[in-house]
């Protein structure tokens, strides 16, 4: 494809409200907004509208958020507006938006159909509903455990999927980055017990699968062997687990008293990763990528994970010491010993980079549509 042919590309998704979902596809969106392609975006709509659209791209407001058979209703609606906007490809990043495209594309001529690709960004339940996310002329893995699991659980072919995993701006976390003076006077005012003493972190909305309880008990056993820490937890509470949250407050106060602090939402977490010694992760259920140890990973800070689905993966590639494994608290326990006592040193890492991610996507784009070149 000659550089000058512009792209015209529409990724749906649910909502841009927050997620890592969510700011994948506004990475990619101004990606091809600053190349020059049309970019367009249909969601529900949500707080990150905005941004999207001071990018450059252009968002198209469709009911593909709820789990109703009034958003069938979406399907006649997107087939009208792709037959206004024709485009060249159709990205699904979610299965609902996916299965609203797929039955939108199947009921337009085919020579009016744009090509359907999709990116899987989890390890979904296996069923007929998830499926859609395997059916893809290409399909997007964003790690080698999400390839794998689509190979083993949907026997999608290896050239049926393209592997592009997410990554992480380096000019946005910067190795060796500091926080101003004007955020430490602020940090160190709001929480001054934490001057001169190791600061453990887990960020993460306040949800089961994220690991609080292991984190909780780590904090405890750290304090009563004699090593004084404290263990921030940064993330909201999510409305719909409000009994989890109260039941994780009483456990950090049962077990760990002031040792654990719950900062709530924050929207500093780089300075937050920045001044802690240790940042971890900990859940449960392998996540398909691991942007939190990924954004630490890339500032120089040590990460702790669990070593299995795509934290195993950056872990294993940039600092290997860090891989415990899952549900082990004697390995945790004695790992995170380890390196508060030996203070590692994280050298600057090339790997997982945006750069990469957006080159590898806009490039697949362009393969897909080669065929411009013939008309």
């Amino acid at each position: 494809m000659a550089q000058s042919q512009q792209l015209k590309i529409a990724q749906i998704l649910p909502a841009l409200e927050s997620g890592g979902v969510e700011r994948g596809t506004l990475e990619v969106a101004r990606e091809l907004a600053k190349q020059g392609h049309r970019s367009y975006v249909i969601s529900t709509g949500g707080r990150l509208v905005e941004q999207l659209q001071r990018d450059g791209s252009t968002h198209v407001s469709m009911s593909v958020k709820n789990k109703s058979p009034l958003t069938l209703l979406t399907v006649p609606r997107l087939r009208r507006w792709l037959l206004e906007n024709p485009v060249d490809i159709l990205h699904a990043r979610s299965r609902l938006p996916a299965w609203i495209a797929w039955l939108a594309l199947h009921g337009l001529p085919a020579n009016k159909r744009p090509h359907f690709i999709t990116t899987c960004h989890g390890a979904h339940s296996v069923n007929r509903y998830s499926a859609i996310m395997a059916r893809g002329e290409k399909v997007i893995a964003v790690s080698e455990f999400i390839r794998e699991y689509l190979i083993d659980n949907y026997g999608l072919a290896q050239e049926a999927i393209t592997l592009i995993p997410r990554g992480v701006d380096s000019q946005e976390f910067p190795f060796g980055y500091r926080p101003t003076d004007d955020w430490m006077d602020a940090w160190q005012n709001t929480y001054p017990q934490l001057k001169d003493v190791p600061v453990l972190t887990l960020a993460g909305r306040l949800t089961r699968l994220k690991g609080h309880e292991a984190f909780i008990r780590l904090i405890a056993s750290l304090n009563q062997s004699g090593n004084k820490v404290y263990g921030l937890i940064v993330g909201g509470e999510d409305p719909k687990r409000l009994a989890y949250a109260r039941e994780i407050r009483e456990l950090a106060a049962s077990l760990a008293g002031e040792n654990i602090i719950f900062t709530g939402m924050r929207t500093d977490i780089r300075d937050i990763y920045a001044v802690s010694d240790i940042v971890y992760s900990l859940s449960s259920k392998p996540e398909s990528f691991g942007r939190t140890v990924l954004e630490a990973i890339k500032l120089g800070r040590p990460v702790i994970g669990y070593d299995h689905g795509g934290v195993s993966e950056i872990l294993r590639a940039t600092f290997p010491q860090g891989l415990v494994a899952p549900q082990d608290a004697e390995c945790l326990l004695k790992n995170t010993r380890e390196i508060l006592h030996e203070k590692p040193v994280l050298g600057p890492t090339t790997q997982f980079d945006l750069h990469d991610t957006l080159e590898r996507t806009v490039r697949l784009y362009k393969e897909i549509c080669s065929y411009l070149n013939d008309r």
